[in-house]
């Protein structure tokens, strides 16, 4: 027997509920991949976990068992009360109901850490949703070690692309600034209450203590990435021109020439390091 899928089942129907469409739910019904994504994750008892949607609070349930403590995010008012109750009596559970993508997080674990020494973030991300909370959680600078998320697998596979890959896109690049992504495991879609019609992969971001790539114009530098990959097809010159962050093609051409590079290539074709060294070279023939 599937104890989990029982356990699930009990809480909706006690509290008369279903999963939200709308906020892309689906329960974790499988305690293996539970406790494969707390082993892999490395939680340990000095460790602070930001829990970003916690539904029913399977996952949570274990986090609390192996983390200092537990900071839950979650914004369906229905998945308020149950949690609430569920750990009430856990002295190591903090809940907030907040939408993830307004949650000031910087300040939330300066004010929470307190005497513990790593700060961790697990979530099972809604997939409508997924690359706006992970560059949230990249790029507001926060201190913390790892990200460790469920995502669709085709999200997952492009995030853990290695720049250059055909499976590569803007989010691969994007990420790798920030830190090094690999994938931990495949989670079938029949692992989730209801089932989704995609299957899922918890993805492990180490963030980087300092970026390995220096840019001078961050800003601008994931600007060219995103105008890069707007039409896969296209080439880089094309992404540059039509984006308008170069203004003809002639300049584009001199640009992508003076890197070297042929001037039908795709930003596919890119490391990090050169679409760095582009942006340099952008940002100087703009300021002329």
């Amino acid at each position: 027997m599937n104890s989990v899928l029982e356990e699930t089942k009990y809480i909706l129907s006690k509290y008369k509920i279903s999963a939200n469409k709308k906020l892309g739910q689906n329960f974790l019904i499988d305690y293996n991949v539970i406790n494969q994504i707390i082993d892999k994750s490395n939680i340990q008892k000095d460790d602070l976990v930001i829990e970003i949607g916690p539904g029913l609070g399977t996952l949570t349930a274990k986090l609390l068992e192996h983390a200092g403590k537990v900071i839950a995010i979650e914004l369906d008012d229905r998945m308020i009360k149950i949690l609430n109750y569920r750990f009430k009596l856990y002295d190591n559970f903090s809940l907030l109901h907040e939408d993830i993508l307004k949650v000031n997080l910087k300040e939330l674990i300066s004010k929470s850490k307190e005497e513990l020494s790593n700060v961790k973030i697990v979530a099972n991300l809604p997939y409508y949703i997924t690359t706006p909370i992970i560059m949230k959680l990249l790029e507001d600078n926060l201190d913390i070690v790892s990200i460790t998320v469920m995502v669709q697998k085709e999200v997952a596979d492009r995030i853990t692309a290695r720049p250059g890959d055909k499976l590569s896109g803007a989010i691969t690049y994007s990420v790798d600034y920030y830190a090094q992504a690999k994938n931990l495991m495949f989670v079938s879609k029949e692992c989730f209450l209801p089932s989704p019609e995609v299957d899922s992969e918890v993805i492990y971001l180490k963030i980087r203590e300092k970026p390995q790539i220096q840019v001078k114009n961050k800003d601008l530098f994931f600007k060219v990435i995103k105008a890069s990959f707007m039409q896969r097809r296209k080439t880089l010159l094309n992404g540059l021109t039509n984006s308008g962050i170069v203004k003809n093609k002639e300049m584009a051409k001199k640009i992508i020439e003076e890197m070297n590079l042929s001037v039908d290539i795709r930003g596919e074709k890119l490391t990090t390091q050169q679409f760095a060294e582009l942006t340099d070279l952008i940002e100087k023939y703009i300021a002329f």
